[in-house]
Formats: C-alpha cells, structure tokens, sequence
C-alpha cells in the first residue's frame, strides 16, 4: 500500500506537470470514452430499467458494461477529472502547487466536458435512441430527469459515494502489475458504483445533455430537465461530491496513513 501511494503521487506530479495542450485533448478524449461507456451501458439496460420491476437487475446489467469507460481511459491514457481529484495528495505533500492542481483540473474538466457532449451530438443524431422502438429515448429522457431532480444535497452526498469508488477503482488499479489484474481492479468498484445508482460528473455530462437533446418535444414528466437544473441540481453538487469522495476520503486519507 505505500508503494501505491507513492505511485500516485508521483502520477499526480507528472499530470500536473503536463502542457495544456496535452492535458485539453486528452481531456477530449476521457469524457469522449466515459460517455461511450454510457451509451452502452444504457443500451443493454434500457427495456429492463423501464419497468420497476426489473429495475435493479436493470442496474446491476449496465454496471457491467459502464467500468469499459474507466479502462479506456487508464489502458489507452486520458485525463480524467474524477480521477485527477487525487492530485490532493501531491498537493497536500507540497510536491505540485495550488496553480498546478487548479490548472489541470479546469483543462481536464473542460476537456471532459467537451468529450462527453461531442458524443451526445453524435449519438442524437445517428438514430440511436430509436432503438426499442422509441423506448431507449424514453428512458434516456428519464434517466436526465431523476438526475435534474435531485436536491443539492442528494446529488452532493452521491457525488461523494460515486468518486469514492471510482478513486478507489484507480487506487487498486496502481497496484496490479498487468493488464488483467488492472481490468478486474476497475471492474468491481465502477460496477458497485453504477448498480448502487451514484452519481459521477463526467457521467452526467453526457447522460443529461443526451436527455436534453432527446426531450425537445414535450415529454410528460421532463419539467425538472432543464439545462439550469443540470448545472445547479446536478453537476456543480456532483462534482463538488466527487471531489470530496475521491479526493478527500481516498487520495488523503491513504496519503495521511502512508505519510511516512
């Protein structure tokens, strides 16, 4: 466990260290293979989350498919945002600056952002959601919708919850000497993430514009969807949530324990 703490912070050192230009495409490319993973995740899924029934099997299906998302990234290279939170940890030992924290982690963001909604776009307009005979669309207005629905402090606490697994799926992923003990380290806690229903801001970057895009007729129920909610109800108190769940509860505590 040390040598996993050292070998974050050494990875947070040199994510700071990278030019902004690096640092925005592979930013691009993250929220691109997040999203990917949505939309696939949601694929298997849709039939089975459209009935209260079969909910939580429905959940427990797209868990399997979303943690692709997070090997992409670690496996071909991109910048994550929930994952670079950890850069708390080279932070608080003062081996990269407040500048270079804050710097990577509004490129990445940004980055990510960008990534996610290039692949809404795409998915809108490629026929997609018309799968199911138009119920995929109908769960994916849905699926934006609870997420807009969520007071400040829903979204803030599974925020939290979310990026704990998340970072912890990192975490144990720097630990695996191998590419299948590194896909296994990330499979189980993106899958527990997902099964449980918490929420993840690069996620939601694609999961509520996709919605958005999607609900432009009216749709009975979508009153909550909007692009102002998505921002207050849901992204600022997620990413905030993640922050503290990847950044606090995994990167310094672990930091804390192993400081020596």
């Amino acid at each position: 466990m040390p040598d996993i703490c050292q070998d974050v912070s050494d990875s947070g050192v040199a994510k700071a260290g990278k030019s902004a230009g690096d640092l925005f495409i592979l930013g691009i490319l993250a929220g691109a293979y997040i999203a990917l993973a949505a939309v696939g995740s949601t694929m298997v899924a849709f039939n089975l989350l459209a009935n209260p029934e079969t909910y939580g099997l429905g959940r427990c299906l797209a868990g399997c498919v979303f943690p692709i998302g997070l090997m992409l990234v670690v496996l071909a290279g991109a910048e994550l945002f929930t994952g670079n939170v950890m850069l708390l940890l080279p932070l608080a030992q003062r081996r990269i600056s407040l500048f270079g924290l804050l710097r990577n982690w509004v490129l990445v963001y940004t980055g990510n952002f960008i990534g996610a909604l290039f692949v809404a776009f795409l998915i809108y307009h490629s026929g997609h959601l018309n799968a199911g005979m138009g119920m995929l669309e109908s769960v994916t207005i849905r699926i934006a919708t609870s997420k807009c629905s969520l007071t400040f402090a829903e979204a803030l606490t599974l925020g939290i919850l979310c990026n704990w697994l998340v970072c912890l799926a990192v975490w144990i992923a720097f630990g695996a000497k191998d590419v299948t003990g590194k896909i296994l380290a990330m499979f189980f806690p993106i899958w527990l993430f997902v099964a449980s229903g918490f929420e993840h801001s690069v996620a939601n970057m694609y999961y509520i514009p996709i919605g958005l895009l999607a609900a432009q007729s009216p749709w009975t129920g979508a009153e909550a969807l909007t692009w102002v909610n998505f921002f207050v109800s849901n992204l600022i108190p997620v990413t905030l949530g993640n922050i503290i769940g990847g950044g606090v509860l995994v990167a310094l505590v672990y930091g804390y324990v192993h400081r020596k």
